[in-house]
């Protein structure tokens, strides 16, 4: 039986010493300039992910929220608190945070109280929440233009509207396919 070797590759010094220089040039020797965005060279930026945190409550979910609403109601308006602490039972924190790349970081707090099962105020800072558009369009790069969305019909539309047709006879049986099933016990 015969063993096969590989062939042996001679690198010349030449070669070599091109391919040390090269590894030397293209890994700066261990100096790397990064520019003030966190980009390699201005070249190479990483990749960083959206963190999102919280609750994002918004101008038309607080105005929803009343005084004198327990706490169920509450939660579903608003959704679950991130904070509710055991020690602190009557207060419950919304919290919402958001880094994304190409914007500003966002952080907003607001403060549910309680008294027994009925919520006694709202706390959070003036002006701090914005309407659901002017959130999307805090978080959206591109900046396009967010048209508001029309959730109900006027009068003059609801009177456009074709009138729906009766049925003159409500009682009539359906009609399709009948089945017909064997007895459940054989006696």
């Amino acid at each position: 039986m015969m063993i096969s070797t590989p062939p042996k590759t001679s690198l010349s010094w030449g070669k070599a010493l091109a391919l040390v220089a090269l590894s030397l040039v293209l890994g700066g020797c261990g100096i790397r300039q990064i520019a003030s965005d966190g980009s390699l060279l201005g070249l190479v930026t990483p990749y960083r992910i959206d963190i999102v945190q919280g609750n994002a409550i918004t101008r038309e979910q607080i105005a929803l929220v009343k005084p004198g609403m327990s706490r169920a109601q509450v939660r579903e308006i608003l959704g679950t608190p991130l904070l509710a602490d055991p020690f602190h039972a009557e207060r419950w924190d919304y919290l919402f945070t958001i880094r994304r790349p190409g914007t500003e970081p966002q952080r907003r707090s607001i403060v549910a109280l309680f008294e027994g099962d009925v919520l006694k105020k709202l706390e959070m800072p003036e002006g701090q929440l914005p309407t659901e558009n002017e959130f999307v369009a805090a978080i959206d790069p591109v900046k396009r233009k967010i048209e508001p969305r029309v959730l109900e019909l006027t009068e003059a539309q609801r009177k456009a509207l074709p009138v729906p047709a009766r049925k003159d006879n409500p009682t009539e049986a359906p009609t399709g396919a009948t089945r017909t099933y064997p007895p459940l016990e054989q006696r």
